[in-house]
């Protein structure tokens, strides 16, 4: 009874059937170790249900109350006596203390928490050096991207996502469910060799936000230096006009937005530079150059940076009326008007300037706004891939319209008067603007319909009879497969590219990864290419579940890429 009342009434609905977590029901677990790691371990494992052994070399120096209620403390080889999964919580140099145990780890599965002590990818990995000290264990890397804190307050309170991976299908099987039952997502990483990035994850600064920031701050850099240049340094010597107050101030309110529209016209610029690459190529199989793929994967970066600094522009201009510097124009003006006996004239002309611009700029925030609160996983993950692409795409394009708007109702006609051109430098705001209105210009081009049209044909799978041999020798393709028959398959392959971008419920994590690898393979079959880079990470657990599919005939994986769409249909919904 107590058994059944741990046991949950519905199974995690996003496993698949076939790796429906089993009752664990009197499962021991041991745990190798007495520090924080193991500690926090055995408190997570214990609220989960789970009878916890914890061995130790010193068991009599371990504080009373150090481990919670119901943990059974014991010597390393009393540890293992009664247990088939046992945790490894302890540095990697130890692990050579355990060679007397051999016998009892045999058949055992062991369970690698540790991380790398440098990121080093080419070397054997903690979890492959274990498993070759131990040959006749099933060595299991995971949990090691779990913190201490993570594992004392439950999954609820920190990251769900636990990746594993393993050369034992056994020994992954059992692992992925007890994470299961801990509440937490496994991933399967595929085989051990996985561990050498899995372990160096941990020590990695922000990898996909280094290229981004940089880009960021060297464009800050060049319009505050550009404005310090032209408004400061050059009046100054030439005309010994003293205005070095600006720095702290002026100069950074009037780089932000600069550095904002810059940074969101990156943002689209590497789509654009794809779709005519498509268009040119004919083809939407042909791999697109490392550093335009490396840009795309930075575009969330980009986008959110130059939030960031939309943002800041928006509480720099909240700030402006509190200067002491804006009080003491205001009042001499207002002195100068009462002595003088006159009074401003109404200006219609710059009250509909001043009212349409910042309309433009409130709205361009808000509509960031929405961008960056969809870039959050949680937020991401309730949406199907065409409202993900209409707030992402569509939203981001009126976001960049409105932010151009704000920028030219702000310059009005003053870039047509000399004035504007001290020393032959145009304001830094025209300098900002030339690059978004590129961008936009050409996504205009790519909306027309003789364009549209035929990019929507080629990102649907078509290709121009250059790159495409069936079409150059139509009557029957080399398998002597009769050509409408391939025609009905293919049409039935794109419908189900299709379907599975509507599907109501997002696919697990493994499930994404075999129709990916189904995917490529019924697309472009086993071409040989080299595997990404060391901070691919994505890349490179793509190109494995394409790897995985190797050998598979474009018609075969075709209709098993169908098959499972319509698998997942049945599961999921659309």
């Amino acid at each position: 009874m107590v058994e059944d009342m741990t046991t949950p009434l519905l199974s995690d609905s996003e496993a698949p059937s076939d790796a429906l977590p089993v009752r664990l029901t009197g499962l021991t677990v041991a745990i190798l170790g007495s520090g924080d790691f193991s500690r926090s371990l055995a408190v997570r494992l214990v609220a989960s249900g789970v009878r916890v052994v914890v061995g130790s070399r010193c068991v009599n120096r371990i504080p009373s109350g150090l481990f919670p209620d119901g943990v059974e403390l014991r010597n390393q080889e009393g540890a293992l006596s009664q247990v088939c999964l046992v945790f490894m919580a302890m540095f990697p140099e130890h692990y050579c203390s355990l060679l007397g145990l051999q016998s009892a780890l045999a058949g055992k599965v062991l369970v690698d928490v540790s991380n790398g002590a440098k990121v080093n990818i080419h070397g054997p990995s903690n979890a492959e050096r274990l498993a070759e000290l131990f040959p006749d264990s099933l060595v299991v890397k995971g949990f090691n991207t779990v913190s201490t804190w993570e594992l004392q307050t439950g999954a609820h309170d920190g990251s769900r996502q636990v990746m594993i991976c393993s050369n034992s299908t056994e020994g992954k099987k059992k692992v992925v469910q007890l994470a299961r039952r801990m509440g937490f997502h496994p991933v399967d990483m595929g085989g051990l060799s996985a561990a050498r990035e899995i372990e160096v994850s941990p020590l990695r600064l922000f990898p996909s936000w280094s290229g981004p920031v940089v880009v960021t701050f060297l464009l800050f850099l060049f319009f505050y230096g550009y404005g310090f240049l032209r408004g400061i340094l050059l009046p100054f010597l030439a005309q010994g006009h003293n205005a070095f107050y600006r720095l702290a101030f002026d100069l950074v309110e009037e780089s932000l937005p600069a550095v904002a529209l810059v940074t969101l016209a990156l943002v689209y610029l590497p789509g654009l530079f794809a779709a005519w690459l498509q268009l040119w190529r004919g083809t939407k199989y042909r791999r697109f150059p490392s550093w335009l793929d490396n840009w795309m994967q930075r575009r969330k970066q980009l986008g959110l940076l130059s939030f960031l600094c939309a943002a800041l522009h928006g509480v720099y201009s909240l700030c402006l009326p509190l200067r002491r510097i804006t009080v003491h124009r205001l009042v001499n003006t207002a002195y100068r008007q009462v002595k003088a006996g006159t009074e401003e004239p109404w200006d219609e002309l710059g009250v509909w300037r001043s009212d349409l611009y910042l309309s433009c700029g409130v709205l361009g925030l808000g509509v960031l706004s929405l961008l960056a609160i969809t870039s959050l996983p949680t937020v991401g993950n309730t949406l199907n891939w065409r409202e993900f692409t209409f707030v992402q795409s569509g939203l981001g394009y009126i976001a960049l319209t409105l932010s151009i708007m704000h920028t030219l109702f702000f310059g009005w006609d003053f870039a047509f008067h000399i004035e504007a051109y001290p020393f032959y430098m145009p304001p830094s705001y025209l300098l900002a603007v030339v690059l978004p209105c590129i961008v936009l210009v050409c996504r205009c081009f790519l909306l027309l319909p003789c364009i549209f049209t035929r990019l929507t044909r080629i990102r649907r799978g078509w290709e121009s009879k250059h790159n495409c041999p069936v079409l150059q020798h139509h009557h029957v393709v080399p398998n002597g497969i009769p050509y409408v028959l391939l025609v009905l398959s293919q049409a039935e392959f794109q419908k189900a590219a299709e379907e599975v971008k509507q599907l109501k419920t997002k696919p697990t994590d493994a499930e994404v990864m075999e129709i990916y690898g189904l995917y490529k393979q019924a697309t472009l079959g086993d071409v040989d290419m080299a595997r990404p880079g060391m901070f691919d990470f994505a890349g490179k657990t793509k190109w494995d579940a394409w790897n995985a599919k190797k050998g598979m005939s474009k018609e075969d994986a075709m209709k098993a890429y169908i098959a499972k769409v319509e698998e997942l249909k049945g599961i999921y919904g659309i």
